[in-house]
């Protein structure tokens, strides 16, 4: 793991700290014509050799420095074609692949690893149950009321609310995981310090009551799903 840990420590500081965005831009107007893209190669193979030498070979290393000038110039190639968020996500994906498989021919990890399978199907179901079931289920719950506020979102980000409301039931219920409930009164205080300044604006009651509707029930059902969560896993070895 040590020669997997000093790769990855290789590859973000000379993608995210020894890379100023002045450098990423050129890449993306001048692909493979761009000389800091071969700066930040020359970079990133230095980083790699000096951190990784011992644990590998110098031809392993200098095969996944290229396997880097490769996925950098794809990326480069594809900028004007393809959803920027994607690209940078595919980008870190591919590096952080050819990494693992370059640290797992030198010093085997994979075969290591167990993994408690019913455990992380729990998990993963819980997860999806926390996320994507729930945000449909309150959506028909409130649906009763949705239709009686005025429209009060229209200045609002798309799917900002829907994607809030994940992100604090994901919390919740890694709060619960850890035992942290007390954060969990931290989380709704600071929720409602931010929607005070909304709600004292509109004085709009409907809408007051619909948001407290909508908060205590995101907040239950989180909870409720931790604690189903915990109960369950006591029954899997």
């Amino acid at each position: 793991m040590e020669l997997l840990i000093s790769l990855l420590l290789a590859h973000f500081l000379a993608d995210f700290v020894f890379q100023p965005t002045a450098w990423v831009k050129d890449k993306e107007k001048h692909s493979w014509k761009s000389p800091w893209l071969f700066v930040h190669i020359g970079i990133y193979g230095a980083l790699t050799i000096v951190l990784a030498i011992q644990h590998s070979s110098l031809i392993g290393l200098l095969l996944l420095t290229l396997s880097h000038l490769l996925i950098d110039i794809i990326k480069s190639a594809l900028h004007d074609r393809v959803n920027k968020k994607f690209l940078f996500f595919a980008d870190q994906f591919l590096h952080i692949v050819a990494i693992c498989i370059t640290a797992n021919y030198f010093e085997p990890f994979i075969q290591a690893i167990e993994i408690p399978w019913p455990k992380a199907l729990l998990f993963g179901l819980f997860i999806v149950i926390v996320s994507s079931v729930t945000s449909i289920v309150m959506g028909i719950i409130l649906s009763t009321w949705a239709d009686d506020l005025e429209d009060v979102d229209e200045e609002s980000l798309l799917n900002a609310g829907k994607y809030i409301g994940i992100l604090e039931r994901l919390f919740v219920f890694a709060f619960i995981l850890t035992n942290q409930w007390q954060t969990i009164g931290f989380l709704l205080a600071a929720k409602s310090v931010f929607r005070f300044g909304d709600l004292k604006e509109s004085k709009d009651r409907k809408l007051t009551e619909y948001i407290l509707i909508g908060t205590l029930l995101s907040f239950g059902l989180a909870i409720a799903a931790g604690i189903c969560y915990k109960y369950l896993l006591q029954f899997i070895s």
